[in-house]
C-alpha cells in the first residue's frame, strides 16, 4: 500500500435531500493516520456525512477536500484508490465466495489494458490474512456468521489498499464478541499501515474506547470534537442524546465510560 497519507476535510459543507437539509455549514478536519469516530442520535446526519466524505453524495454547498482538491471534481477511479467505504449492511450477491468478494476490492486498480496482476493477488492474500479470513476464503459469504461476513467485507475494503477507510456502523447487528472482534481488527489495520479510519458507531462507550478523535453530531452540526475524554461529558451527552448520565473511567482502557441515569434508576 502507498505510504502517502492524504488529508481529508470538509469545508462549510451542506448536504441535503429534496426539501430537507441534513448537514449544514459543517467544518471537519480528520486527523491523518488516526481513528476518528462519529457519534450522534439517529438521523443526525452521521451516515450522510460519511457518504459525502466518500464522494457518494454531492454537496449542496461547500466541499470535501482530499489533499486540497475538491473530491467531487476528481475522477471516480482516482478517489477509489485513496478512499474506501464500507456502507451499512452491504448485500452480497448469492453464492459469491469470500475470495471473490475480496477480489472486487481491486477493481479501482485495474484498467482495460491491465487486468489481474501479481500485485492484485498479493493484496487479496494480505487482506485475507489481516482479517483472519484465509481459511474461509472459499466459503460462500451468505453462509458465514454475521461477524465473519462483516470481516469479509472489511477484507474487501482492505484489499482496495486505500490510505483512508470509512466504515458506517461496522458493528451493527453483531453480538458483543463479534463487535469487539471487528473493532480490534480496525485498530490493527490502523496501527499496522497507518490508515486514516473514520467510523460511525452507535455505542458511545465503544466510541470512547476506540477513537483517537471523537466527533459528536446533533441535527447536522458538530457539537463537540476532540479527545474522547474532552467530548464525553454529562453536558455533551445530555445535549446530543437527550439522556442524563454519569461519566467515570473505564477500568480496562482508561477511557471515558458513561453510566446512563434512566428515570427509574435515579438514587
Amino acid at each position: 500500500m502507498t505510504t502517502h497519507r492524504p488529508e481529508l476535510r470538509a469545508e462549510k459543507l451542506r448536504l441535503a435531500y429534496p426539501g430537507r437539509t441534513v448537514v449544514d455549514d459543517l467544518d471537519l478536519d480528520l486527523p491523518t493516520g488516526r481513528i476518528t469516530v462519529i457519534v450522534g442520535a439517529n438521523a443526525c446526519g452521521k451516515s450522510t456525512l460519511l457518504r459525502a466524505l466518500a464522494r457518494l453524495m454531492p454537496p449542496a454547498a461547500g466541499s470535501v477536500q482530499l489533499d486540497g482538491k475538491a473530491i467531487h471534481s476528481m475522477p471516480t477511479r482516482q478517489v477509489a484508490r485513496q478512499v474506501g467505504i464500507l456502507p451499512q449492511s452491504p448485500v452480497t450477491p448469492a453464492g459469491l465466495t469470500v475470495v471473490d468478494l475480496v477480489s472486487r476490492g481491486r477493481s479501482p486498480h485495474q484498467t482495460w489494458w491491465q487486468q489481474w496482476s501479481q500485485a492484485d493477488e498479493a493484496a487479496v492474500t494480505s487482506a485475507l490474512a489481516a482479517t483472519n479470513m484465509t481459511d474461509l476464503k472459499d466459503r460462500p459469504v451468505d453462509e458465514l456468521s454475521g461477524g465473519q461476513r462483516q470481516r469479509a467485507w472489511i477484507a474487501m475494503a482492505v484489499a482496495q489498499e486505500t490510505p483512508v477507510l470509512l466504515l458506517d456502523e461496522p458493528t451493527t447487528f453483531l453480538d458483543l464478541s463479534h463487535q469487539i472482534d471487528v473493532l480490534d481488527l480496525v485498530v490493527d489495520l490502523n496501527r499496522r499501515d497507518g490508515r486514516t479510519v473514520v467510523m460511525v458507531l452507535h455505542d458511545l462507550n465503544q466510541a470512547g474506547r476506540y477513537a483517537d478523535h471523537l466527533v459528536a453530531m446533533k441535527a447536522g452540526r458538530i457539537v463537540a470534537q476532540g479527545d474522547p475524554a474532552a467530548v464525553i461529558t454529562p453536558e455533551v451527552v445530555a445535549d446530543v442524546f437527550d439522556v442524563g448520565c454519569q461519566v467515570t473511567v473505564d477500568p480496562i482502557s482508561g477511557t471515558p465510560l458513561i453510566i446512563p441515569t434512566g428515570r427509574h434508576h435515579v438514587a
